[in-house]
């Protein structure tokens, strides 16, 4: 057995802590311990593997590496790699599409691709045991195993945008098997979606999902993550799913069945937009009256109303086993700089690409909420900004509010004197390289609207200017909103629908696959650039050639290690040799 295939099976049944012991020459049962023969056999056995298996799922963000999240924006065209100017340029392989830029780094995704195949065995485990399980109800076996199937679905859905060509298992085997057709692994991406929408009852959680589920798939979270397939594939495969009850009109009347309910479900839009995102929602000042620094917030909380699926994340994560952090986040905070409440400090990756800036009309208020704009916000000026300055790479004067760390005001209570600390300081280890816990929200209300609109509902018009209506919507000093004057109502076309998408989404790891779905010749053309920023301090360009886009049909390099260890039984994505 080679040693990709042990690897996957130790993660397979040690990840859920079901490996057997013998003790000598008695071959008896463990009291103790769960194993494949003695576990998956009550409905307590069946929880315990399905948050096993969302636990597989958290760990493709908890655990080191790039992130799914982290390549999608850097491949974008919002961001730059950025991070430190005297980095390794391995990011700067995956903005460019260009393997010349760090010919050595040969296996930049490879910690996804293992993660991704463990959550996705755990999945399997649970899925072949299923008929020996004693459900109590239909009910109850529809939700788990929905859940489960939605989770696997999830995962093969990342896997396959990233690759393109991967192998496929549906089972809990041990094999050394070459990359399946990709139409094989949308349909079962599509066959589990469909299974979960089918199977998990509307009643499975109470109402209000996103807020009291703790970040479990409901049946309206199913539905939503059938469109986004749908749309994905259709359009950058240009053809049809071939699996029965997937087809556009009953994608959309998912979605449209969503919506009747969604207020009397606890779903909707948050009133501002800002109150989505914890940095955009909080503000620290000093009261001169008592010169103490007192916070100000009004964020929506995690699994508000417009949640409708969240991967969780917590600051317990620290370096003896517990790992349920958001290890991505880090990257997005300012390069080496605690200094400016309420951002906190981070490497300085996915410095944004200062179109974005621009994008945004004038009174729409999700520009200063989704961007941290240096110059504005007086960060530059800053006596200390000049060693994070000259330590950056790719600096354009912006950077991701919607995901970055935080940093808060503590006074010590013998001395009376603030100091500014991370802000997960004082929970659990508080290291703020893996102990970020922000949510990283998969879906929101506003996603669904704009889907059904792109697919053509007779309510398009009407879910277009919801969504618009509050991006310049603002709140006064007396607690009113109000819309602002230079709001305009565009026509639900297919092009305002997308550009809508980008200024709704930008920076929520959504658009880069938005692109990709228009053509790849569209997306190369979008993403394409030769723009001048500042590394270390001086003048330097990011230039992304569209022929290195369209030469890879926007796909990302399989990790060599895994060719290697495959005997040559996987083959490189083109381009990428």
């Amino acid at each position: 057995m080679n040693k990709f295939k042990l690897y996957m099976l130790g993660l397979g049944l040690a990840s859920m802590g079901l490996v057997s012991c013998t003790a000598g020459f008695l071959d008896v049962e463990s009291k103790t311990e769960s194993t494949t023969d003695n576990f998956y056999r009550t409905e307590s056995d069946a929880w315990r593997a399905l948050i096993g298996c969302y636990d597989g799922w958290q760990c493709t963000s908890s655990s080191a590496g790039c992130a799914f999240y982290f390549a999608s924006e850097v491949m974008a065209d919002e961001c730059f790699a950025g991070m430190g100017n005297t980095d390794a340029r391995n990011y700067q392989v995956l903005d460019r599409f260009d393997v010349n830029q760090s010919p050595s780094d040969m296996n930049i995704l490879e910690t996804e691709w293992t993660n991704y195949y463990a959550a996705v065995y755990r999945c399997n485990e649970l899925l072949a045991h299923e008929s020996q399980i004693a459900w109590s109800s239909e009910e109850t076996k529809g939700t788990y195993l929905g859940e489960c199937r939605a989770i696997r679905a999830l995962c093969y859905f990342d896997m396959v945008r990233m690759w393109g060509n991967i192998p496929l298992f549906t089972e809990p085997v041990n094999e050394n098997r070459p990359q399946s057709d990709p139409d094989e692994v949308y349909n079962v991406i599509f066959s589990d979606l469909l299974y979960a929408v089918n199977n998990i009852p509307a009643s499975a959680y109470p109402k209000s999902a996103a807020a009291s589920n703790d970040g479990h798939i409901t049946k309206y979270a199913a539905s939503a993550l059938l469109a986004r397939v749908y749309l994905f594939y259709t359009g950058y495969y240009g053809k049809e799913p071939q699996v029965e009850g997937v087809t556009k009109s009953t994608v959309l009347q998912g979605l449209e069945d969503f919506i009747a309910v969604a207020e009397s479900e606890g779903y909707g839009l948050v009133d501002e937009f800002k109150n989505l995102w914890p940095a955009a929602s909080t503000t620290w000042a000093l009261n001169k009256s008592t010169d103490d620094y007192e916070q100000t917030s009004t964020y929506a909380g995690d699994g508000n109303k417009e949640v409708v699926l969240a991967q969780k994340f917590n600051y317990t994560q620290d370096y003896n086993g517990n790992n349920d952090g958001n290890r991505w986040l880090v990257n997005m905070g300012l390069r080496n700089y605690l200094g400016h409440a309420p951002y906190g400090r981070g490497w300085g990756g996915c410095t944004v690409n200062p179109k974005m800036w621009t994008s945004y009309g004038t009174g729409d208020e999700r520009r200063e909420a989704s961007i941290i704009n240096l110059v504005s916000e007086g960060i530059s000026d800053e006596a200390d900004f000049e060693t994070s300055y000259k330590d950056q790479r790719e600096y354009t004067g912006y950077t991701v509010k919607k995901y970055t760390p935080m940093s808060k005001w503590m006074k010590d209570e013998a001395s009376g004197a603030w100091s500014l600390v991370d802000e997960i300081s004082g929970l659990g280890e508080g290291d703020f390289q893996i102990s970020q816990y922000q949510n990283f929200i998969v879906m929101r209300y506003a996603d669904v609207l704009l889907m059904a609109a792109e697919l053509g509902s007779p309510n398009a018009q009407e879910y277009l200017n919801k969504v618009r209506q509050r991006a310049y919507t603002s709140e006064d000093e007396d607690g009113s909103l109000t819309l602002s004057s230079n709001y305009r109502e565009v026509t639900a076309t297919k092009d305002n629908i997308m550009n809508e998408r980008m200024l709704e989404f930008a920076f929520e790891g959504q658009r880069y696959w938005d692109l990709l779905r228009q053509g790849v010749e569209y997306a190369a053309s979008q993403i394409a650039t030769n723009t001048s920023v500042t590394s270390g301090g001086n003048p330097d360009n990011v230039t992304i050639k569209e022929s290195d886009i369209v030469k890879k049909q926007g796909l990302s390099q399989i990790p060599n290690n895994q060719i290697t260890l495959s005997n040559g039984v996987l083959k490189q994505n083109e381009g990428w040799n």
